[in-house]
Parts: C-alpha cells; structure tokens; sequence
C-alpha cells in the first residue's frame, strides 16, 4: 500500500511539474508574441495565432487524407497516385462497381473502342524503334514508356540506383537529368540517356565550356545510348536548373565540378547557342564526337517560333537535324522552382505535342526525328492519349517517383523528403531501400506498357504506335466528345471520324 501511495504522490507531482513547464512556455511565448513586429496576427493574439501558421502547414496533409476526394487533388489526385501505387505491386490492378472519373469535364480523353478490334492472336507488342539512323551509334529504342530527367542531386543516392536497376529490369532507358553521370547510374546496367544542361555538368571544362575529350569519354560508354540537350523543362522554363546548396555534397560537387555547398544554378541558356543554326550546329558536333545520337528537350512557347528550325533542317539535309525532339508541359516538374514559372510560362503538353507533331510532319521529317512527350504523363491513359497524338515515346519522371514510394508531400526542394528520395539527409535515406524499390520501378513500367497495348487492342489496331488522332474523342463543354483529328486535322489528313 505504501508503495502505490508513493507512486501517486510521484505520478502528481510529475503533473505539477509538466502543467507549470506549459504555464511557463505558454507565458514566455506570450512575452515573444506580444514584442515580436513581423507578425501581426502573433502580436495583436499572442499564442493563439500561433495555431494559424500550424494549421496552415498541416492543411496540405490534411486535405490529402480527409478531405480532398479521389480525383480533386493537386498537382497529382489520389486516383492517379494509387493507381502507380497498385502497379508497383506486379499483381492486379482492377477495379470494382465502375469509374470514379468524371467524363463530362471539357478536355476529358475519351478511346474510341472498335467494333471488331483485333483477336488475341492479332495482337502484337510495341515494335523497337531505331533512334539516330546517321549516328555511328544509332539507338534501337525498345520500350515506348521511359524514365524523364532527375539528376543525382535533385534526388538521391537510392533512388537513382533503383531508378537504374528497374530500368534494366523493365527494358527501359534511364534519363541522367542535367546533373552528370553518377557512378550510381550505371549499377544496374540500363539504357542512359545523358542529359547536357546548361552547365554542362560532367563535361565541362575550367570555364564551363564543354570539354570534346570528356564528352567523348561518356559516348564511349557502352550504358550511355544518346544524348539530350537541355534547353529549356516544364518546371523552369526560360530559367537554369536550381539545386539548392545543402544538397551539394562532396560526392555531388565532385560530379558536378562545384564546391560543397555550392547552389548548382544552371545558365538561362546554352550561352554558345544563340539561334536555330547555333542549334543544329552544337547537335551535329555533339553527335560527331560522341558517335551518339543526339536530340534535344524544350518547352514550346509558341510553335510558330520552330519553323524557323524545320525551314533550316530542309536546306541544310537530314543530317543537321536532330535525332529526336523531347517536348515538355509547362505544368511543372520534380524538384525547385518558381511558381510564376510553373504555373504561367510554357504551353501545357496537350497543345504543345501535336503542334510540334505537325511541324515535324509537314516538312517530311516523320522518319528522321522522334517525337517524345514529357509532361504530367503517369497513367496509361496519359501515354496512350501522347501515342495518339504523334508521339514516337512518352517519359515520365514524377510517375516513376510514385512508383518510388513518393507521398506527395511538396519538400522535394528542401532536403527533408520524409520518402528519402529527394533528400541527401542519410537518416531519411535509409527509409528507401534500393534492393525492394527497383522491382517496383519495373512493375509500374511494365503495366504501364500493357495497359496502354490494351488500349491499343481496344481500338482496333495491332500496336500502339498504329493509334492515330481519330481514335481518341475529347469531351467539349456540353459534354459531348468529338475525334481529336476534328480539332486538330494532322497533316497526313487523318480527319476520319
């Protein structure tokens, strides 16, 4: 009895102590809010407005847990994210008691399924593609669904290494992002695509100017199959590469040729390349030492300005274009940026891919360059509808970090990513294992991939890149759908209904 009684009497008086610590730090925040002058609302309700800025921070998750429904969400809803989420699984990935989706919403993507599509034994998987036909090097492309630009850096050490192992797993190609070739990015043996940005990361020399005998280094690199010059991305267009200065480590500005702490604040541009001649010219020289084939990435502004380039590529000879153009939304992307420039600058892929398609198409050049769309493009539907379109492939970079175990949870900018995959903090790394997530990289390619062939079969055609403009309806705003080759007539005159 007596021990119980000593008990309660310690059990109280650790109350005590803990409600006179609270009156205390409650006191000496209410002595902080009441001096304080950046906060109007902490000074005229001292403690109390402090829920403001809490809530405020919380409201994202909550909405994401609570409130938001299924297809609400913002930048990617919770249907599009589970769906990534199921086909990381490798099992399946059905649904029951019918959509969820909304299919009056003006814009809405709509297959038009064929009467007699074709019988199973009539079915063929995607066709490899050849990349780069006057390259020394050309690039027999094998999958149609690929990996988009993230830079070690941007993301980290487990991430790029699942990245590259389920790339191989999958038979798909890896993007470097404009961050160099990392050690990380050749453990799984993958198809590389290597990204020049303006900064030239990894083939720079002392001035910043690219380095012929480091390039040529790269190209000889049986994993590294093409390269892209960067121009311009949805998230930054008309602006550099931003990586903030606590992700540089020393491994990282090693890469990258900066010092520990550094920002890695790419040029507005290629500072060489100041119109379409300058372009086609750093192409063919790129393509020449490398012996790789060459392309570049950019987010359109306005198509009417890359006649200019066509108009050029025709008088020049096939051999000065590009072996393939990647066209970008301007809906943003993986890691930091400006919200003026996510939200305002660059077309949205919807409008930007077909324009650049006809483009492409009207001066004869369907066969020598390759259109790969990038932009918000996670689902199937996403991929099948850029197939439509014109586009030869479709890459993605945040559906793969879905597939990564990616939350959504908008820190990809400030080293704290709570899934360790934007984050260089080894305490928050160790949460992504490499050795579970690369199958579920393979997973989410490969049902991608099936289910757009799926689609395809639906429609009545052999393959996907067989789909045509015709084949997708898009709802108008009186919820009625009519064939995007209505809207917009390809050049090859594919305006059947």
């Amino acid at each position: 009895m007596g021990a119980a009684m000593y008990i309660l009497q310690l059990l109280a008086l650790g109350f005590l102590v803990v409600i006179g610590l609270a009156v205390l730090l409650v006191f000496l925040l209410y002595l902080v809010d009441t001096t304080q002058t950046g906060d109007a609302i902490r000074r005229n309700y001292p403690v109390i407005g402090r829920f403001r800025g809490l809530f405020t921070k919380l409201g994202e998750f909550f909405r994401q847990y609570f409130f938001a429904m299924d297809r609400e969400e913002m930048p990617f809803n919770r249907a599009q994210r589970d769906w990534v989420y199921h086909a990381t699984t490798g099992r399946d990935n059905t649904v029951a008691f019918g959509s969820t989706r909304n299919l009056n919403v003006p814009g809405t993507p709509i297959f038009a399924n064929a009467v007699f599509p074709p019988l199973d034994d009539q079915f063929a998987l995607t066709e490899p593609m050849l990349i780069g036909p006057t390259a020394r090097i050309p690039y027999v492309a094998r999958s149609i669904f690929n990996i988009s630009g993230m830079s070690y850096g941007a993301i980290s050490r487990p991430a790029v290494e699942a990245l590259s192992r389920g790339a191989a797993k999958a038979g798909i190609w890896l993007n470097t992002g404009e961050g160099g070739l990392a050690p990380f990015h050749l453990l799984g043996g993958c198809d590389l695509v290597y990204q020049i940005g303006t900064a030239k990361f990894g083939l720079r020399d002392a001035e910043g100017n690219l380095d012929d005998a480091k390039l040529a280094e790269v190209g000889a690199n049986p994993h590294v199959k093409m390269f892209e010059l960067k121009l311009a991305q949805g998230a930054k267009p008309g602006k550099g590469g931003i990586l903030p200065g606590e992700k540089v480590n020393e491994e990282i500005a090693a890469i990258r040729g900066l010092k520990v702490g550094q920002p890695g604040i790419s040029p507005n541009r290629h500072r060489e390349i100041d119109d379409f001649g300058d372009l086609l010219d750093m192409i063919v020289h790129i393509r020449r030492v490398s012996g790789r084939p060459v392309g570049f990435k950019t987010v359109i502004g306005s198509s009417d300005d890359w006649e200019e380039m066509f108009q050029l590529i025709v008088e020049r000879g096939p051999e000065s274009a590009p072996d393939f153009i990647s066209i970008d939304g301007g809906e943003g992307g993986t890691g930091a940026a400006p919200m003026p420039l996510i939200d305002l600058v660059g077309m949205p892929i919807r409008e930007s891919l077909p324009r650049m398609v006809d483009l492409r198409d009207r001066y004869g050049l369907k066969s020598r360059i390759r259109i790969i769309a990038s932009g918000k493009l996670v689902n199937p539907s996403d991929v099948a509808w850029a197939i439509c379109l014109g586009a030869d492939f479709v890459t993605s970079a945040r559906g793969f970090m879905f597939s990564l175990g990616c939350i959504q949870a908008l820190k990809c900018n400030r080293n704290t990513c709570p899934t360790g995959i934007t984050t260089h903090d080894p305490r928050l790394q160790k949460g992504l294992v490499a050795e579970a997530k690369y199958l579920k990289v393979a997973n989410y390619a490969k049902s991608v991939i099936k289910e757009v062939e799926t689609i395809a079969h639906s429609v009545g055609v052999a393959e996907p890149r067989l789909m045509r403009r015709r084949h997708v309806r898009i709802v108008q705003a009186d919820g009625s759908s009519i064939p995007f080759s209505k809207i917009r007539p390809s050049y090859r005159g594919d305006t059947a209904t």
